[in-house]
């Protein structure tokens, strides 16, 4: 997918959403994290019924690479989660989520998980908690 894409724009790509699926609850509009993947129909994904994948690629370092297997939803993209979204995460609440996004505008986003290291609040533990959760 080329850089700036939206889910809508993967989805439509992948052949559209199977019959039935449904797709409440997906952000169709989210800009797209390079190497992710949209699940669509998996349990307590936002969807239920008639389930899929797509991989997804923006023309960038390993581009079309499966995304890492993050939560029911796929991993948390650290450069465009909400405070709210991140506050889901395990080990993540208000403070740390407000942390992460203020390192996030400080340094132009994340290009790799491996920065989370320098946020305050973020010790080993639970890096290596988040890191399974999250992408760049």
């Amino acid at each position: 997918m080329p850089a700036g894409s939206r889910v809508v724009d993967a989805l439509r790509a992948a052949g559209g959403v199977l019959h039935g699926a449904n797709i409440r609850g997906l952000n169709r509009a989210r800009l797209l994290t390079d190497g992710e993947q949209i699940v669509v129909g998996a349990p307590g994904g936002g969807a239920g019924g008639g389930a899929g994948a797509a991989d997804v690629g923006t023309g960038g370092p390993g581009s079309g690479a499966p995304g890492a297997g993050g939560g029911p939803g796929g991993p948390v993209s650290l450069s465009t989660a909400t405070e709210q979204q991140l506050d889901a995460l395990p080990g993540v609440g208000p403070v740390l989520a407000r942390h992460i996004v203020e390192f996030r505008t400080q340094h132009g986003g994340f290009t790799s998980v491996d920065q989370l290291r320098q946020v305050t609040g973020i010790g080993d533990r639970r890096f290596a908690d988040l890191r399974p959760l999250v992408v760049p």
